[in-house]
């Protein structure tokens, strides 16, 4: 009795697999299709921002740069009493 009962479940359960099995498929087809397109489109807006943030810190970089370069330029002219236009020329 107890076997007859186990089979039976097991057919059922089976068959309820077999029956939504299609539509199961076709909406995880398109689930998965979705997750991948959303993917693609973040990946794109993060490839964006980094490209912005990259030329942020390249700009950032030389406005330091020449910051820097001034700073030492009116340092070296107060040490050795010249202008400006003489320690940038040194």
């Amino acid at each position: 009795m107890r076997k007859i009962v186990l089979a039976s479940a097991i057919a059922v359960s089976a068959l309820g697999l077999a029956a939504c099995s299609e539509s199961t498929e076709d909406a995880a087809g398109d689930t998965v299709d979705s997750a991948a397109a959303d993917t693609e489109a973040n990946l794109d807006a993060v490839g964006e921002e980094l490209d912005e943030t990259a030329a942020d810190v390249d700009a950032a970089a030389d406005e330091a740069a020449a910051e820097a370069e001034e700073a030492t330029t009116e340092a070296e002219a107060e040490i050795e009493n010249e202008s400006e236009t003489e320690a940038a020329n040194d």
